[in-house]
């Protein structure tokens, strides 16, 4: 095997004709990876993310091949994928205003040029969920584009089809978390093309890494409720004398132990199993 990609939190290798997906313990803040990692962080969300692809895979085809048949040594933490060509849009769908969509609401009322009803305030929920793309910044930050910039990048009808999908895959998965009482305020998705040409959904999905997962009984419109995410990190670091640049600062041991355990709380009250 050959390692291909090292992102911030998944290593990519090549195996013949296929791609092994390794999600690690790392945790990334402001796009830079933190020194302390997070205990079974990489398979707690290889394992959510298992769960949700076959959930969902009459909405969308996915990328996986195998999650049994990669290397020992990443056992529960890696899946065996479909190579594709990514698409340069980071795909994301809200029903909730929180986080960067909030910020952008308050400079003018929109989100990726939808226009939202006036006086929302933090963590109100939407009217319908909204699909608020961003650009795919291999440097830097990821910035707000609308829906006809997506369109001039990939065409009207791939933008048109994975705009639906993205907002169907949305309203299934808060559905199915709303039961179990969690909120998933919004999520990001990525989608790419396989060898044939047939649209694939990728990379992770519905996770804590990926979403804004609420509980339920916490929320209130006008302040954030306890976070089941890495925005727990995220919020520690913000109280920190840290200029947000490499190679950042220690996670505490709290920390460390109180973000471990909203991962096993999301993945138990999802699938309804143990962590073990």
């Amino acid at each position: 095997m050959e390692l291909v990609h090292s992102g911030k939190v998944r290593d990519v290798y090549a195996d013949g004709d296929d791609l092994i997906l390794v999600a690690s313990d790392r945790v990334s803040v402001y796009d830079v990876v933190l020194p302390t990692e997070i205990p079974d962080k990489g398979r707690i969300l290889t394992q959510i993310s298992l769960w949700w692809f076959d959930r969902l895979a009459d909405v969308v085809p996915h990328h996986v091949i195998s999650a049994t048949d990669v290397p020992e040594q990443w056992a529960g933490r890696a899946i065996r994928c479909k190579r594709l060509t990514m698409l340069p849009v980071e795909w994301i769908a809200r029903g909730y205003l929180a986080g960067l969509g909030l910020k952008e609401y308050r400079k003018g009322g929109t989100v990726s040029g939808v226009a939202l009803p006036p006086g929302l305030v933090e963590a109100s929920r939407l009217p319908e969920p909204i699909f608020t793309p961003t650009t795919k910044a291999t440097e830097g930050h990821d910035e707000f584009i609308t829906y006809d910039d997506v369109v001039d990048e990939i065409g009207a009808d791939t933008a048109a089809e994975l705009r639906a999908k993205t907002l169907e895959i949305y309203r299934r998965g808060a559905a199915v978390a709303a039961e179990r009482g969690i909120i998933i305020a919004d999520t990001k998705l990525e989608f790419g093309r396989a060898a044939d040409g047939t649209l694939v959904l990728g990379d992770e999905v519905l996770t804590p890494d990926s979403s804004r997962f609420w509980p339920a009984d916490d929320w209130t419109p006008g302040r954030l409720p306890h976070s089941l995410d890495k925005q727990y990190v995220r919020d520690w670091s913000s109280t920190l004398d840290w200029d947000r640049t490499a190679p950042g600062p220690e996670i505490p041991q709290e920390v460390v132990d109180a973000t471990r355990a909203r991962y096993v709380e999301v993945y138990e009250r999802l699938t309804g199993d143990r962590w073990k």
